[in-house]
């Protein structure tokens, strides 16, 4: 196999199931070594992207290739190279971590199953309890044992579909270490994720897979770039003035926060679009308990991609 630097390739990838279009027109491409976020709400067709590039279903149009090969038409040299955790546990809870990583070095045909085990149990700190059954083991050490039972078989590109969902703080942060190690080390990872935080600590590159399309990627700092760097935010009394605020400033892109009971507002950062803003709230009898300027977030960016692809896609309908 020749060595190549870029690990995933993925060109306008399709996939329906009946007539719901689950992937429209998805292309990416990972740098080898990297962390690629592919971030969307459920249902945005993470899962789908993620069997397929791993084999478990065909696509209907488009080509994906993994570390050079084709993934729907060498799907034995592609096993070769990948491993998967899914959101849902492989491990057989009835047996010990030990006893699971030394049934997947024998699946793997490995000459020294248990040095491989051990080594694994030492890397994410499961030593203590290697003899302990797995239904014992708290969320955070089966999630941990799931992703060492993929690297069984030292693979060069590893997939996680949504590997802290489910974990407390604690254990989704000793995650992300553990991510960031095995990139680190020199493995390719692509993760699937609905945490936008998670994305942004960990990626290199993220894409935004919003109803099947891809509507833009980038690193964490270009994709803040792309929304006006003259951002405010207000904080208001009550939810409906919230709601009237978005109303009365529809003009401006904007971005809401209903928990905060706060608007951010992406404006071209002149003063005198900021005397028009407060003019347009003030005439609306609407009262600012806090102000602020800020830079765009990742979430900003999230939020305003789908309001934008929405509006687009009623706009397309009316033609």
């Amino acid at each position: 196999m020749e060595k190549t630097d870029v690990s995933i390739f993925v060109s306008s990838l399709k996939k329906s199931y009946k007539d719901k279009e689950i992937l429209k027109d998805v292309t990416f491409s990972v740098p080898t070594g990297t962390i690629y976020a592919l971030l969307g709400s459920n249902g945005a067709g993470k899962t789908t992207t993620i069997r397929i590039l791993t084999t478990q279903i065909r696509p209907d149009g488009g080509t994906a290739h993994i570390q050079g090969f084709d993934v729907a038409k060498e799907p034995e040299k592609v096993h070769r190279v990948i491993s998967l955790t899914g959101q849902f546990s492989a491990l057989d809870e009835s047996l010990t971590g030990m006893e699971n990583l030394l049934i997947m070095g024998r699946l793997h045909h490995l000459s020294a199953p248990e040095k491989s085990a051990v080594r694994l149990l030492e890397y994410f700190d499961l030593s203590a309890s290697s003899s302990r059954r797995v239904s014992s083991w708290s969320g955070g050490m089966k999630r941990k044992l799931d992703i060492a039972m993929s690297l069984v078989g030292s693979p060069s590109v590893l997939f996680l579909d949504e590997p802290t969902t489910g974990l407390d703080p604690q254990s989704r942060l000793a995650m992300w270490q553990i991510v960031r190690r095995l990139r680190d080390g020199g493995m390719t990872v692509l993760l699937t994720t609905q945490y936008l935080e998670e994305a942004e600590q960990l990626a290199d590159q993220i894409g935004i897979l919003h109803r099947g399309r891809i509507l833009a990627q980038g690193t964490p700092s270009q994709l803040k770039s792309l929304l006006p760097q003259g951002a405010v935010r207000f904080t208001f009394r009550d939810q409906e003035d919230l709601r009237c605020a978005a109303f009365l400033l529809g003009k401006w892109q904007t971005s809401s926060h209903p928990a905060e009971c706060a608007l951010t507002v992406f404006t071209d950062g002149r003063a005198d679009t900021l005397r028009e803003l407060f003019r347009h709230l003030r005439e609306g009898h609407i009262s600012v308990r806090k102000f602020s300027e800020l830079s765009p977030s990742l979430e900003d960016v999230f939020l305003t991609m789908i309001k934008e692809e929405k509006s687009y896609g009623k706009n397309k309908a009316k033609l």
